[in-house]
């Protein structure tokens, strides 16, 4: 299993409403992966739903295009402690993608090409709250943060936004991911600094 260190510094800026604790601002977009990057042709690229009965809806990624596109404009902070503030992305709200999907889910495991996983709430991904990003800045997601697509969940930390996403399963009871197994915490508040597993 990859360590990181949580070695990055830079000019904390207390003052800054935006900033949740222990986090200092970065004018970077730092690239953290737990294991080589996965390279996935856009094309064969595809996004599944699974719900808890094991029925599936798939969109490739021609159909994932056409559904409706958002730019979300949000900051974003990472466990290891540094915040970006005012990033802009392009993709597909999973209000859009489990409105396809009747669910009495209360879970969800994401997983990526390479085996990643993390777990959330469903209400976290839902009310505007989560979307598969798969532009940043302006242009196409780089494998290195997560293209062809990644999840953004943005009032999470940053692990949560699970990079090169293929599908997501929804599950009724909570099932840890990668980091989550490992001791990260299972929620992952930015704001209540919840890193590790006992914060």
């Amino acid at each position: 299993m990859a360590i990181f260190s949580p070695g990055f510094r830079g000019r904390a800026r207390g003052a800054d409403d935006r900033l949740p604790p222990g986090q200092y601002l970065t004018e970077d977009f730092p690239v953290l992966s737990a294991g080589p990057t996965p390279r996935i042709a856009p094309e064969r690229w595809s996004f599944t739903v699974t719900d808890e009965t094991g029925a599936e809806t798939t969109w490739s990624r021609a159909e994932f295009l056409a559904l409706p596109q958002e730019q979300p404009h949000v900051d974003i902070h990472c466990v290891t402690r540094w915040s970006k503030l005012d990033t802009d992305w392009t993709g597909v709200s999973l209000d859009t993608l489990l409105g396809a999907v009747e669910t009495q889910a209360e879970y969800a495991l994401v997983y990526s090409y390479g085996g990643y996983t993390t777990n959330l709430p469903l209400d976290d991904l839902l009310d505007g709250k989560a979307w598969v990003a798969h532009r940043y800045g302006g242009a196409e997601l780089d494998p290195e943060h997560g293209g062809p697509a990644r999840l953004l969940v943005p009032h999470l930390y940053f692990w949560k936004s699970a990079k090169w996403v293929r599908g997501i399963r929804l599950l009724d009871r909570d099932e840890q991911g990668f980091w989550e197994a490992a001791g990260y915490h299972d929620y992952g508040d930015p704001w209540r600094e919840q890193r590790y597993r006992d914060d």
